[in-house]
């Protein structure tokens, strides 16, 4: 798979890359910098016309609180304009610090990776079937599934969500672990192992546990 930009993401052992953007559940902008001391958990997703950043983002709810546990907090951002992510998280709410990005800041400075539309990739999003979160009664195209699950959702594009998406696709999501002084000591990166198979995969909350021991992280 081809992607557009030439250097690779963040890799653990680099500095994390600061950033302040405006909290979604309060009038205040959040730093990374305001972590300093305690690791955190980034997961850094699309907008919410993105099904399986939706169900991330909720699952991330159970995850934080094992984590906390573990003194680890959690930190997600989403790439939507703030008065969207406010309306949907009105309605959806979820117990983890939420910060908007729409402009894709974050991926960029984390390097995330985004697929070049070539031949070969359009063919193999029509032809590779996923199913990620197992919902499905089987797995579906890459191209068809988004429609599905947002009718299971009962979910409704804005236009914002449409002018998003019409921007974003098919950027790449990502995962990273970064400890008390900033440095990234783990990192997941969407489709980086499995190709086109492994869109809308996500670490499961043992998985993230399992790293955040690996990685020394955990009190």
């Amino acid at each position: 798979m081809t992607t557009t930009n030439g250097q690779p993401p963040v890799r653990p052992g680099e500095s994390a890359p600061g950033f302040t953007l405006p909290a979604v559940h309060q009038d205040r902008a959040i730093s990374l910098a305001d972590y300093r001391g305690t690791p955190v958990f980034l997961a850094l997703f699309l907008g919410l016309w993105c099904p399986f950043c939706r169900r991330n983002i909720a699952q991330l709810g159970s995850t934080r609180e094992k984590l906390l546990a573990q003194g680890v907090e959690t930190l997600a951002v989403v790439a939507t304009e703030l008065d969207n992510a406010r309306l949907y998280f009105k309605y959806r709410p979820v117990p983890v610090p939420l910060v908007a990005d729409p402009a894709l800041l974050t991926h960029r400075a984390y390097r995330l990776p985004r697929p070049q539309l070539d031949e070969p990739t359009l063919h193999a999003l029509a032809s590779t079937r996923i199913n990620p979160t197992g919902e499905l009664p089987a797995p579906v195209p890459v191209t068809e599934i988004g429609p599905l699950l947002d009718r299971a959702d009962n979910f409704q594009r804005t236009e914002t969500d449409a002018k998003d998406l019409d921007k974003q696709w098919p950027s790449l999501r990502a995962q990273f672990l970064v400890d008390r002084d900033s440095i990234v000591r783990w990192s997941n990166i969407e489709c980086e192992h499995d190709g086109i198979a492994g869109i809308g995969a996500f670490p499961s909350t043992d998985e993230v546990l399992a790293a955040t021991r690996e990685a020394g992280l955990a009190r």
